[in-house]
């Protein structure tokens, strides 16, 4: 098996040796295209090296990709994943109000407060052409992750970095915990 380098074979060092036992049991070589490996001692420590390496950069990757994110987050800024109906992202990458679709988003608020059932909301989102974050229609999972999302509060979360406040809010606060409330009621019932 001919690979670039160590690091495109993996980039964890108990990954990588099991890898390596499979295809030695096998009968098969693995050879790098841009890294030369001397058989014998030599080989071995350096191979080694080289693992390590590719360990450790892809670990210090992530650390650097987790602190980008959480700054992104203190600022309160999208990084990326799905996007709740009713917000659009502008161009320094912060939630803005979709005014086609936030209306839609706070109906549905609305209309679960004053008795309609999520299948009742699901199908009148539906009639109304209001698709998914993924462009489909919409079904009674969605509508059930749209009413527990706390972003349209005005919520902003990533990991552990709480901004209350952090975007803007399409349902008020008072609205948002009384349909917690009948959703909890209505789970147990």
């Amino acid at each position: 098996v001919l690979v670039w380098k160590i690091d495109r074979f993996g980039r964890d060092r108990q990954d990588i040796a099991m890898g390596k036992m499979a295809l030695k049991r096998a009968g098969v070589k693995l050879m790098y295209a841009r890294e030369s490996v001397p058989e014998g001692p030599e080989g071995i420590i350096l191979e080694s090296v080289l693992e390590g390496y590719a360990e450790y950069y892809s670990a210090d990757l992530s650390e650097k990709v987790v602190r980008g994110m959480t700054e992104n987050a203190l600022k309160s800024k999208y990084n990326g994943g799905t996007r709740p109906i009713g917000y659009l992202i502008d161009s320094d990458q912060c939630f803005q109000l979709d005014p086609l679709t936030a209306p839609f988003a706070r109906e549905a608020f609305q209309r679960y407060d004053e008795g309609a059932t999520m299948t009742q909301i699901r199908d009148w989102l539906n009639e109304q052409g209001v698709k998914n974050t993924r462009g489909q229609k919409m079904t009674y999972n969605s509508v059930q992750h749209l009413l527990n999302n706390r972003r349209y509060i005005g919520e902003y979360t990533y990991r552990d970095v709480v901004v209350p406040d952090g975007i803007p809010a399409i349902v008020p606060q008072d609205l948002f915990e009384r349909v917690q409330e009948k959703l909890a009621k209505n789970k147990k019932a």
